[in-house]
C-alpha cells in the first residue's frame, strides 16, 4: 500500500445515526425474552462511518447527510466537527428525528434495526446545494441507507464530473443497471448478493463486473474476479469481536487506497486491513485506524 503526497478529496452521501446496542447471552427467538448483560450507544449510520474512516486514513471529506433538530443530531454533528468532517452540507430538519439503530448482539452476531428518521429528508435538492464540491472530488462514496433517489442523482452527478464513485450496496435492495454500470466498485455481502443483483449467480456477478464486484462475508474475506481468475484474501484475527462496521471499514479502506493509485488487489488488502482493525473495538467508529497506524 503506497500513500502518495496528495490529500484526496472525498465526499460521503448517505446515513448517520446513533446505534443502541444491547449485548446479550443469546439472539432472542420470536416471542423470547432475553436479559442484557450490557447496553451502550455508539455514533454509527453507514455514510458518517465511511466519513470518519475515510477522514481518519488522512482524506479531506466533506458529508451530506440529514439529522434531526435534537440532541442526538448535535451529538452526531459534534463528532464529525471533531473527527476532521467538514459537516457544511449535513442538513437539520424538525420533520423528523434523528436516524438510530438498535442492535442485539451476541457471540460476534446481531440482529439490526434502523430507523432512517431524518436520513429519509436527504433530498436530491440537498445533493445540488453541494454541486461545486462535487465538481472538486477525487472520488464520491454512497451507501443504501437513504432514498434510491438520491442514491441514483448522487451517481449521475458524480459522473457527470467524472468522478470515481463507489458504492456499498447495504442494506441490501435491488440497484438498476444503469446505476452498477456507471459505479466504479461495489461492495456487498455475500448473503445479499442476490438482492441487489437479482438472480445470477455469485460467479457470474463476478466475472460480469472484474475488477468492480467485491464480495464480503463475516470473516472478513474479500472474493472478486481480477478478469482472469478468482481472487480471494481473508484475514480474521483472534481479536476479531465486534463485528458492526467492518463493510464500512473495508469501503473506506479501499476507496484511500484507490485515491493513493494503487493496484486493485493492494487496495482490497488494504481494506481488508483496515475492516479487521476496526473489529477490535466496539461499535462501527470506535476502532477505525488513523493512517499514522499504517506509516
Amino acid at each position: 500500500m503506497n500513500f502518495s503526497s496528495e490529500q484526496p478529496r472525498i465526499i460521503v452521501v448517505g446515513s448517520s445515526s446513533i446505534d443502541l446496542v444491547l449485548e446479550t447471552e443469546k439472539l432472542p427467538q420470536p416471542n423470547e425474552t432475553v436479559l442484557a448483560v450490557n447496553s451502550d450507544s455508539y455514533f454509527g449510520g453507514k455514510g458518517a462511518n465511511q466519513a470518519v474512516g475515510t477522514a481518519r486514513l488522512g482524506a479531506s471529506v466533506y458529508f451530506v447527510g440529514c439529522v434531526g433538530m435534537d440532541p442526538l443530531g448535535q451529538q452526531i454533528m459534534r463528532n464529525l466537527v471533531s473527527e476532521n468532517v467538514n459537516v457544511g452540507f449535513v442538513y437539520e430538519t424538525d420533520r423528523e428525528s434523528t436516524g438510530t439503530a438498535y442492535v442485539t448482539t451476541s457471540q460476534g452476531h446481531a440482529a439490526i434495526v434502523v430507523v432512517p428518521a431524518a436520513n429519509k429528508c436527504l433530498s436530491i435538492e440537498h445533493i445540488e446545494d453541494a454541486d461545486k464540491y462535487f465538481h472538486t472530488a477525487d472520488l464520491v462514496l454512497i451507501q443504501l441507507e437513504v432514498s434510491m433517489e438520491v442514491v441514483e442523482y448522487t451517481v449521475r452527478k458524480a459522473k457527470k464530473y467524472g468522478k470515481k464513485v463507489g458504492l456499498y450496496a447495504s442494506p441490501a435492495m435491488r440497484v438498476s443497471d444503469s446505476i452498477l454500470e456507471m459505479v466504479d466498485f461495489v461492495v456487498a455481502k455475500s448473503s445479499e448478493l442476490y438482492i441487489v443483483f437479482g438472480k445470477e449467480q455469485r460467479e457470474e456477478v463476478l466475472k460480469k463486473f472484474f475488477n468492480k464486484v467485491f464480495v464480503r462475508d463475516d470473516t472478513n474475506s474479500t472474493i472478486y474476479f481480477d478478469g482472469t481468475e478468482m481472487k480471494y484474501y481473508r484475514n480474521d484475527k483472534d481479536e476479531t469481536v465486534y463485528k458492526m462496521g467492518m463493510g464500512d471499514a473495508f469501503t473506506s479502506g479501499f476507496a484511500i487506497a484507490l485515491c493513493h493509485g494503487n493496484s486493485i488487489e493492494n487496495c482490497v488488502k488494504f481494506g481488508n486491513e483496515v475492516s479487521s482493525r476496526v473489529s477490535g473495538g466496539k461499535g462501527s467508529q470506535t476502532g477505525l485506524p488513523r493512517r499514522s497506524d499504517f506509516v
